[in-house]
């Protein structure tokens, strides 16, 4: 849920610790964009951004465009960008100030949301301390905006004090779903496009983020984290401070009717960047689980109803942030490989081939 580099396994909390995970994992090997890994549901590969740090491309809802968070130029942390699909007229949306996260576009293309520290400061937020080992910052300036399609017109729609982010909108644009720590935990919540009406999602202790719909609009899948013992006694601790450790991550769907979490993963691994599959049975998501202590991060398609999982990319190094198209031809993900130097991340795209 992107600001510093990771250098430990078990990367991967919120989208902003995702992205340090893409940052800070680096591949055994960076090969070059000859190399063929045998990923057969991916055809005609395209690298649409080269340098940087470049993540959490997402699809307007005719999948003309992407609309993504990058690190650039001389800019210290992460400004919202918009794209073509085949990588052509990137430009920034975002105010250019502070820094953002978890953007999105509305399915009617009227507007757009995302994350911001701005109005708290222009400049970067400072890194954690990391005497306690590593953590990341919960920065409670983080509040989420809405803009027309080219950024303008900017205008809050959280007021709380603390973290909101990670907001996307329902396929029919109606609603929102975010992750808030307004609570006193990090959980999942429901808003009008307005910022109006919020209502609670979900209510154990620990992390809950990372949300994204099903294209009817019935269901959202998202990341968790459900610490125990002395893991929550730290949880805790730390997020009294505005700080979270990043720890094992599962897969949890719900259908919005009914409020009942149901957990698809239970591998101890750090799975993380769901999104659903057009046709409702499937899920994509990343996941360092054939080396949980390992910093190898694969997108692998789960089936809702067997729980079978298939591997879906080999690169030895990062792959995650898989979107698929609402057509379900084409899926944008971002990767370390092909990169210029290690931990350089980009956004890609691929013909979907089941």
């Amino acid at each position: 849920m992107n600001h510093v580099k990771i250098v430990a396994y078990g990367v991967a909390l919120t989208i902003f610790v995702a992205l340090h995970a893409a940052r800070g994992a680096e591949p055994a090997s960076t090969p070059s964009s000859g190399i063929d890994f045998d990923e057969k549901h991916l055809q005609n590969i395209k690298q649409l951004t080269f340098g940087g740090q470049n993540a959490e491309a997402y699809f307007a809802a005719d999948g003309q465009e992407l609309i993504f968070q990058s690190t650039r130029g001389d800019r210290g942390c992460d400004a919202i960008y918009r794209m073509n699909a085949d990588g052509s007229n990137a430009r920034m949306v975002s105010s250019g100030e502070g820094v953002t996260t978890c953007a999105f576009i509305a399915p009617d293309n009227r507007f757009i949301i995302y994350a911001s520290t701005h109005l708290t400061s222009a400049r970067c937020p400072p890194k954690p301390d990391y005497s306690r080992g590593y953590v990341w910052p919960l920065y409670e300036s983080y509040d989420i905006f809405r803009a027309d399609p080219e950024g303008g017109a900017l205008q809050r729609l959280t007021h709380t004090p603390g973290y909101d982010a990670e907001a996307v909108y329902s396929p029919k644009g109606d609603r929102i779903v975010f992750t808030s720590v307004r609570t006193g935990d990090l959980e999942l919540f429901l808003m009008n496009v307005d910022g109006s009406g919020v209502k609670q999602l979900t209510h154990e202790a620990g992390y809950d983020g990372g949300a994204f719909f099903s294209l009817d609009g019935e269901w959202i899948v998202w990341r968790a984290s459900r610490p125990q013992g002395e893991d929550l006694k730290d949880y805790r601790s730390l997020l009294a401070q505005g700080l979270i450790r990043p720890g094992n991550l599962e897969i949890f769907i719900m259908k919005l009717s009914d409020n009942r979490p149901i957990q698809l993963t239970d591998n101890g691994a750090a799975n993380f960047a769901p999104y659903w599959h057009p046709d409702g049975r499937h899920v994509i998501f990343a996941s360092n689980m054939e080396n949980p202590k390992g910093r190898n991060f694969d997108l692998f398609l789960l089936d809702v109803e067997t729980r079978a999982i298939e591997r879906i990319t080999k690169y030895p190094g990062f792959d995650s942030f898989p979107m698929f198209s609402h057509d379900g031809t084409k899926l944008v993900f971002a990767s370390n490989r092909n990169g210029k130097v290690r931990g350089e991340t980009n956004v890609f795209i691929a013909d979907w081939v089941r």
